[in-house]
C-alpha cells in the first residue's frame, strides 16, 4: 500500500501552518454529531475517533463481503471484486451522510441530529428515510436509494452519540427507532431537569440519577441541546464541547460522545461505546435491507459484480439502416462474450430518437429482451437534418448507472441545443462518458445528403448547414472523456468495435489528450505490470505515427507491421493494439495529423481511482465538505482520491497527481498523503492544491507498482474551473398532486455581474425553466427557488433529475448542480407486519435428537398494505401455513420423510396451493420467499403458521414482508420462557441474541430488529 499510510500530513511546513490556522479558526465554530470524515480527526486532534465516514464505509463493506462470502470462498478473493463502481456507490452514501452537517436545510435542524429532545420528530424522519430507501430500491432507482440511506445512517448514528442511551447502561441497539412495535423508552418532558452542573471539560456523572436508572419502567431518554436554537430550558443537558454556546447556560457542561477529545466531547470516555452501538445499528439496517430486497438486488444497489452497462442512443430516421445494423451486431457480440463469463450480465439500455419523438427508454437486465428491442428498431421517416439527439442522451444519462459509457449513433446535428447544459451537468455528475459515432462529413454545408449514395433523409430544402453544427457533440465528448468519430456507413460496422473495447470489465485509462496542432506532437504513456490488453484509439486523420517501446524499439504504424503493435484503420478511427508480451515502462507516440486529433489509451486492470475536490467546512462542523460542480479557479482546495481494485497483499505506493491541460501540458503537481482510512481494496489519499488552475484540466495519478514500475492512471473527464458556484440547499420529496419548492443559492467569486439561471428536469414538472436573469454583487450570493408541480398520475418511487445551470453573461464562467428528487406516496405505509404466538409446545430433554418443539403463530400486517411474502431464513425445521388456526400438535403428522417429500413436490410445482392436512404450503430454510398475497384477502386478515423442529435445532428466524416492502424479523427459540431481548449485530457474524433484565414471556412472543 501507500508509503504514506498512517500519517496525515508530512513534508512542507506550509501545510503544517495551514493546518494550525484552520484548526484555530474552527475553534470558534459550532459542531454537531459524530465527526463527518477523516479530516475531522485532524482538525479536532482526536486521531482515534470513529467518524460517520468510517462507520458507514466499514459497515457497508462488512455486510457486502458477508453477502458475497460463501463457506468455501477465501476472504481475500471477494475483496478484489470490489472495484471502482462499488467504492463510487459507497462514496455516494458517505457524501449524503456528511452533507447532513453541511447543507443549510439540515445542518442546524435538531430533528436530523437527535438534538434538543426532538425524539418524536427524529424517529419519524428516520422511518421516512427507511421507507424512501425501500421505495427507490424497488423502483431500481439505486442512486436515490443510496442518498436516502446516507441520510438515514447519519441520524441513526447521531442518536447513540447525542443521547444518554449509552450512559443508561444499554449495550444493545434501540430497536424502537425503526421498529414501531418494539418497546419505547419515554423521553424527558420539557420541564424535567436532566443534567447537573459540570465545570470541567470532562463531565462525569453530570446526568441526573433518573436518567441513569436501569429499571425499565422509570428510565428516561434525553438528548443534548446545541447552540441557541431551540433555546435550552434551565436544567437541561447541553451537547457540550468548546464549539457549543449552550454549554455556558445551566446546566453547564454537556453529554456528547462525538469524539475522543475532551475539548469537543464532554463524554469522550464513552465515545468508543457509542461508536460501537452506532456501527451495530448501521449493520442491522444493512442486513434488514438485504433481507428485504434480496441478496442480488442488495449487491446491485452497491454496484457489486456489475459489468459496465451497455447504453445505446439510436437515431432511427430513414438514413440510419447501416448504423442500426452495426449496433445490433455489436450488441450481439458483447452479449455472447458475456454469456461465458461469471457475474451478472449487466444493465442494457436503448433510447431511440428521431424528430420529434424521443424514447421510450428500454432498460433491462435480460440480454435477450434487449436484443429483441434492438431487432424492433426500424429506420423510417426523417426529413430535415437536425434531430432530438440531446433529449435522448438526457434520458440515457438519467436511466443509466454512474460511470457508464454511452454510445450515440446518428448522422444529424442536435435540434434541442438548449438542453446542452443539462446534459453536460448530468454527464459530469455521473462521471459517465459520451461517445458519438457520426456517419456524416461535417464539411458538408448544404442539406443535400441524398447525393452520397446512401439511404438518406428526404430532402426538404437546400438550406445551408453550419460547419460547426456538430460542435456540441464534440464539446460533450471532450468534457466527459468520450470520443467523437466521423466515419461512413461503409465503415460503421468496424468503427463500432470501440464499443466492445470500452465496456469490458476493469477498463482503465492510461492516457487521454486532444491535439489541434498541425505540427508533429509527442506524447507518452506508462504501462505497469497490472495492465493487460492495451489499446490505443486515435480519432481524426493521421499523416504520421511512430510508436516507441520502453526499450527504444520503434515502429512506424502507418508504414509497417509489428513487432510492437497492430494497426487497424477505418474512416475516422485508428485502432492500435499493443502486441504481447507488453513491456512495462514508458511508451511514446510521435504523431502528425490533418486537423483535430484525439488520443486515448486504455487497458485491462483492476487498479483505478475516483476523486473529488473539497474545502474545509467553516460553518457547523469541522471536516471536509465535498465541492459539487466545478471547483473555483485560483483558490486553494483539497483533492481527495480513492484508489480502488487493490489486492489485499498488493504493494503499491502513490506519490502525487499531476493536473494536465487540454493539450496534455503539466499545470501543477500535487503531493499525496494517506488519510489513514485506507482499507482492503481501496486506498484513500489527500492532496493540497495551492491554487486550482484557471484553465480546463484532467487528473493523472502517479505511483509505483510492486515491481518498481511507475504506475499511472488518468481521469478522462475535463474539469472546467470557474468563478461561480451554485448549490442546492434542500432536496425535498415530491408528492403527487402537490407543488414543491427546491431552494438554491448562487455564490459569485468574481466582480458584480449578471447571470442566467436555467433549470431542467427529465419529467417536465418544472413550472418555469428559464433562463432567469440574476444580478449578483461582487463576492456576493443570491438565494432563490424553483417550483415543481408533481401531477396526480406520477408514479411513486420515480426519480426526477433536476439540473440547475448558472452562466455569466459577460464571461465563460458557468457551473451546475444536480438534485435527484423522489416521488413518494402522500401517506406511506411504514408499519411492518407482526407475529404473535398462539400456542407453544416444547419437551426438549438433554438428548436433543429424541424430541421436538413447535410454536403456532399468527402473522398479520399492521399497516394498510397487506401481507406479501414469507421466508424461513434460519432453522432446520418446517414451517406449515394454514388458512385458520392450526390443529393441536397431537393431530399433526410427524415432520418426517413423507412431509419433506410433499414439501419438495410443492417447491417443484412452483409453490402451488396444497390443501392436504388443511395446510396451504410448507417452507424450509433455503426456499425462496413465498408469495402469499392470493391467500390473504384484506390487509387485516391473519395467516396462521406452525413451526416444528427437532430439539437439536433450537432457534429459527422467519421473515415476513408486506406489499409496501416493510419487513418483520420473527425469532423463535425452543425454550419454554425467555427474557425480553434485544438483537445485537457483530461485524464478524450475522448477529447474536442476548438477554437483558426484563419481563418474562412465553415462547412465541417474537421480536424484530
Amino acid at each position: 500500500m501507500s508509503q504514506g499510510r498512517g500519517r496525515i500530513w508530512g513534508g512542507s511546513g506550509k501545510h503544517t501552518h495551514l493546518l494550525i490556522l484552520a484548526y484555530l479558526f474552527l475553534l470558534a465554530l459550532p459542531c454537531t454529531g459524530f465527526l463527518p470524515d477523516f479530516w475531522s480527526r485532524v482538525l479536532t486532534l482526536s486521531w482515534t475517533s470513529r467518524t460517520h465516514q468510517h462507520i458507514t464505509e466499514q459497515s457497508i463493506l462488512n455486510v457486502t463481503l458477508e453477502t458475497l462470502r460463501g463457506p468455501e470462498k477465501h476472504h481475500g478473493e471477494e475483496q478484489t471484486r470490489l472495484g471502482r463502481g462499488f467504492w463510487r456507490a459507497v462514496g455516494e452514501v458517505v457524501k449524503s451522510n456528511a452533507a447532513m452537517d453541511f447543507l443549510n436545510s439540515t445542518k442546524s435542524d435538531p430533528v436530523y441530529h437527535f438534538d434538543a429532545e426532538r425524539m418524536d420528530g427524529a424517529i419519524g424522519m428516520l422511518r421516512q428515510f427507511w421507507a424512501q430507501t425501500l421505495l427507490s430500491v424497488q423502483a431500481e432507482e439505486y442512486q436515490t436509494a443510496r442518498h436516502s440511506l446516507g441520510q438515514l445512517f447519519h441520524s441513526l448514528q447521531d442518536f447513540y452519540s447525542h443521547s444518554n442511551w449509552v450512559e443508561m447502561g444499554q449495550r444493545f441497539i434501540y430497536l424502537h427507532l425503526l421498529q414501531p412495535d418494539e418497546p419505547a423508552v419515554p423521553v424527558a418532558t420539557e420541564d424535567t431537569p436532566t443534567c447537573m452542573e459540570c465545570f470541567s471539560v470532562t463531565c462525569r456523572g453530570n446526568l441526573l440519577p433518573r436518567l441513569l436508572n436501569p429499571q425499565h419502567n422509570s428510565r428516561l431518554l434525553t438528548t443534548g441541546y446545541f447552540g441557541t436554537f431551540p433555546p435550552k430550558p434551565h436544567g437541561k443537558c447541553s451537547h457540550g464541547g468548546i464549539l457549543d454556546s449552550s454549554r455556558h447556560t445551566g446546566a453547564k457542561g454537556g453529554i456528547n460522545k462525538d469524539s475522543t477529545s475532551p475539548f469537543f466531547s464532554p463524554h469522550h470516555y464513552l465515545h468508543m461505546e457509542a461508536a460501537m452501538l452506532a456501527t451495530e445499528a448501521t449493520l442491522s439496517v444493512l442486513r434488514d435491507l438485504r433481507d428485504t430486497v434480496g441478496h442480488n438486488t442488495f449487491l446491485r444497489l452497491f454496484s457489486v459484480r456489475q459489468i459496465p452497462a451497455l447504453v445505446f442512443v439510436m437515431d432511427t430516421t430513414g438514413s440510419m439502416f447501416e448504423e442500426i445494423t452495426a449496433a445490433r451486431l455489436r450488441a450481439h457480440s458483447i452479449i455472447q462474450s458475456r454469456a461465458s463469463s461469471p457475474g451478472q450480465p449487466g444493465t442494457f439500455i436503448l433510447v431511440p430518437f428521431h424528430d420529434p419523438g424521443v424514447g421510450p427508454v428500454h432498460k433491462t437486465n435480460d440480454p435477450n429482451q434487449f436484443m429483441q428491442h434492438m431487432e424492433n428498431l426500424m429506420a423510417l421517416g426523417g426529413g430535415d437534418e437536425p434531430e432530438m439527439c440531446l433529449s435522448a442522451i438526457q434520458l440515457a444519462l438519467t436511466h443509466s448507472p454512474p460511470l457508464s459509457d454511452i454510445f450515440v449513433f446518428t448522422d444529424a446535428s442536435p435540434k434541442d441545443a438548449h438542453l446542452f447544459d443539462a446534459v453536460k451537468a448530468l454527464a459530469l455528475e455521473k462521471q459517465s462518458k459520451v461517445t458519438f459515432l457520426l456517419t456524416e462529413d461535417p464539411s458538408y454545408t448544404t442539406d443535400s445528403r441524398g447525393m452520397k449514395g446512401r439511404r438518406r433523409r428526404r430532402k426538404r430544402s437546400q438550406k445551408p448547414l453550419s460547419p460547426d453544427r456538430f460542435s456540441l457533440y464534440s464539446s460533450l465528448s471532450s468534457l466527459s472523456g468520450g470520443l467523437t468519430i466521423f466515419t461512413t456507413n461503409s465503415d460503421i460496422h468496424k468503427v463500432s468495435t470501440i464499443v466492445e473495447d470500452n465496456i469490458a470489465a476493469d477498463k482503465v485509462t492510461l492516457f487521454h489528450v486532444e491535439s489541434d496542432q498541425d505540427l508533429r506532437s509527442s506524447h507518452s504513456f506508462r504501462v505497469d505490470s497490472s495492465v493487460k490488453n492495451v489499446t490505443l484509439h486515435v480519432t481524426g486523420t493521421l499523416t504520421e505515427c511512430i510508436l516507441t517501446s520502453p526499450s527504444d524499439q520503434s515502429q512506424s504504424l502507418l508504414l509497417e507491421q509489428g513487432p510492437l503493435a497492430a494497426l487497424e484503420h477505418f474512416k475516422g478511427l485508428y485502432r492500435i493494439s499493443l502486441l504481447p508480451p507488453i513491456q512495462p515502462g514508458q511508451w511514446s507516440l510521435q504523431a502528425k495529423g490533418d486537423g483535430h486529433l484525439t488520443f486515448s489509451v486504455i487497458g485491462d486492470s483492476s487498479v483505478d481511482f475516483l476523486y473529488y475536490f473539497a474545502a474545509v467546512s467553516n460553518e457547523t462542523h469541522p471536516g471536509l465538505a465535498r465541492l459539487d460542480g466545478s471547483p473555483v479557479a485560483g483558490v486553494p482546495a483539497f483533492l481527495v482520491l480513492a484508489v480502488t481494485g487493490l489486492a489485499p497483499d498488493e504493494e503499491v505506493s502513490f506519490s502525487h497527481v499531476t493536473l494536465l491541460g487540454a493539450d496534455g501540458e503539466h499545470l501543477q503537481q500535487v503531493k499525496l498523503n494517506s488519510s489513514a482510512l485506507s482499507t482492503y481494496s481501496v486506498e484513500e489519499l489527500v492532496g493540497w492544491v495551492d491554487a486550482v488552475p484557471r484553465v480546463p484540466f484532467c487528473v493523472r495519478l502517479t505511483g509505483q507498482d510492486s515491481r518498481g514500475n511507475r504506475l499511472e492512471r488518468v481521469s478522462t473527464e475535463m474539469v472546467h474551473p470557474t468563478h461561480v458556484q451554485i448549490q442546492v440547499s434542500s432536496v425535498p420529496r415530491l408528492v403527487p398532486g402537490h407543488s414543491t419548492l427546491v431552494q438554491f443559492h448562487v455564490l459569485n467569486h468574481g466582480p458584480a455581474r449578471l447571470f442566467n439561471l436555467t433549470a431542467d428536469d427529465d419529467y417536465g414538472y418544472l413550472q418555469k425553466r428559464g433562463p432567469h436573469r440574476l444580478f449578483v454583487a461582487e463576492h456576493g450570493s443570491f438565494h432563490g427557488q424553483v417550483d415543481l408541480h408533481t401531477p396526480d398520475t406520477a408514479q411513486t418511487g420515480a426519480t426526477v433529475s433536476l439540473t440547475l445551470t448558472v452562466r455569466a453573461l459577460n464571461s465563460p464562467d458557468s457551473n451546475y448542480a444536480v438534485a435527484y428528487l423522489t416521488v413518494i406516496p402522500p401517506d406511506p405505509d411504514t408499519s411492518p407486519p407482526s407475529c404473535s404466538a398462539a400456542q407453544v409446545q416444547s419437551t426438549c430433554p438433554s438428548i436433543c435428537n429424541e424430541s421436538r418443539w413447535s410454536v403456532s403463530l399468527a402473522v398479520s400486517d399492521r399497516g394498510r398494505s397487506g401481507l406479501a411474502a414469507l421466508q424461513l431464513q434460519k432453522g432446520e425445521g418446517i414451517l406449515t401455513l394454514f388458512h385458520s388456526p392450526p390443529p393441536t400438535e397431537d393431530s399433526q403428522v410427524e415432520p418426517g420423510h413423507d412431509q419433506r417429500e410433499e414439501h419438495r413436490d410443492k417447491v417443484a410445482s412452483g409453490g402451488s396451493l396444497h390443501h392436504h392436512h388443511h395446510h396451504i404450503s410448507r417452507l424450509e430454510k433455503g426456499d425462496p420467499p413465498l408469495n402469499v398475497t392470493e391467500w390473504v384477502v384484506g390487509s387485516s386478515q391473519p395467516l396462521w403458521a406452525r413451526y416444528t423442529s427437532s430439539c437439536c435445532s433450537a432457534q429459527a428466524e422467519l421473515l415476513v414482508w408486506d406489499t409496501a416492502g416493510n419487513m418483520k424479523r420473527c425469532h423463535l427459540t425452543s425454550g419454554q420462557q425467555r427474557q425480553l431481548t434485544d438483537r445485537t449485530t457483530d461485524t464478524s457474524s450475522a448477529g447474536q441474541i442476548t438477554p437483558s433484565a426484563g419481563v418474562f414471556f412465553l415462547l412465541g412472543l417474537l421480536w424484530s430488529n
